[in-house]
């Protein structure tokens, strides 16, 4: 059995952008520093394989192809939606 390798991916997006940027993205042990760092920063993961394979193939600091837009959509909208929760509790 093939042992599957962690892969993580980190985006950047702001409402004035005109698309998600790639600004972090790894494998293995780079990977995990990925993950730890945002876990530092309380910055939520979304774990999708898939789509995480795809955007390891985007260089670091290239925004994301247009073929991407509605698959990154949902995880931007899962985002916002736990900023929107954890903001009011906040209050």
């Amino acid at each position: 059995m093939k042992k599957v390798q962690k892969l993580a991916v980190a985006l950047k997006y702001t409402e004035n952008d005109s698309a998600p940027t790639v600004v972090a993205s790894g494998k293995g042990a780079i990977a995990e520093t990925i993950l730890k760092r945002a876990q530092e920063e309380n910055i939520p993961a979304y774990e999708d394989e898939n789509l995480a394979k795809v955007l390891t193939s985007v260089e670091i600091g290239t925004e994301i192809p247009p073929e991407l837009y509605q698959a990154v959509a949902g995880v931007i909208a899962f985002v916002w939606g736990l900023d929107k929760k954890y903001g009011k509790e906040k209050k």
